[in-house]
């Protein structure tokens, strides 16, 4: 990876550049007030042909503390900053159709993904912008139910696939999330994994393994193919 911060796009970020020439875009996205360095561990199993870039959260909480949108716990479960996780989305679009323009892949190989908050900002990007990419990974995270007025029409969201990975043990956001987001996304008609796995908030290693797996999958593409 990179450990150069880049500023040349709508956020700040990391790139993971490829041993060989990229055909895949891979954007990860961290939790509340982590960093962008927070998924490079995840990013260094990404395939060889995938440029990775790690993007950080436009609201600084604190020194190397970043977030999507601020979020507050109360009897009715985790309330977003609504206005702020609207800023985020549209910053997080523009983002990926700067790399895409940037490094000349397509949106049928790009995948957004993240962890806890990360998620939750991919899904919302792909879930109204479902033309930038052809899949979205939600790590233990959620969809926003607030994002129904903005969601894309069926047809649209038919093109896309998903992966929910979520610890069955999660203190965080509890497991009650991936079974919300299953149903909602088979609603939709949206193509999609579910995996549940033992543990609490986390990115387990069989998590990622099943993650990429779907990831390698999605993104072979009509236009792509390996060689």
């Amino acid at each position: 990876m990179s450990m150069n911060l880049h500023s040349d796009q709508a956020l700040a970020y990391r790139l993971r550049r490829p041993p060989v020439p990229a055909r895949r875009l891979l954007i990860l996205a961290h939790g509340v007030g982590g960093n962008e360095t927070n998924l490079a561990p995840l990013a260094q199993y990404a395939p060889d042909n995938t440029l990775v870039a790690l993007v950080r959260g436009p609201l600084t909480l604190a020194p190397g503390q970043h977030a999507w949108f601020q979020v507050s716990f109360g009897a009715q479960g985790p309330r977003p900053d609504l206005i702020a996780a609207e800023s985020s989305r549209v910053q997080l679009a523009a983002f990926i159709a700067g790399m895409q323009s940037a490094h000349g892949i397509a949106p049928s190989a790009t995948v957004v993904s993240g962890f806890s908050q990360g998620g939750i900002i991919s899904a919302s990007v792909a879930l109204t912008r479902p033309e930038l990419v052809c899949g979205f990974g939600v790590l233990a995270g959620r969809i926003l139910p607030e994002l129904e007025s903005q969601l894309a029409d069926r047809e649209a969201l038919g093109r896309l696939h998903a992966f929910i990975g979520h610890g069955r043990d999660d203190t965080k956001l509890p497991v009650e999330w991936a079974h919300r987001a299953d149903a909602w996304l088979t609603e939709l008609g949206v193509a999609h994994d579910t995996h549940l796995y033992p543990g609490d908030h986390g990115v387990a290693p069989v998590m990622q393994a099943d993650f990429f797996a779907w990831f390698s999958r999605t993104t072979s593409c009509s236009d792509l193919t390996d060689d």
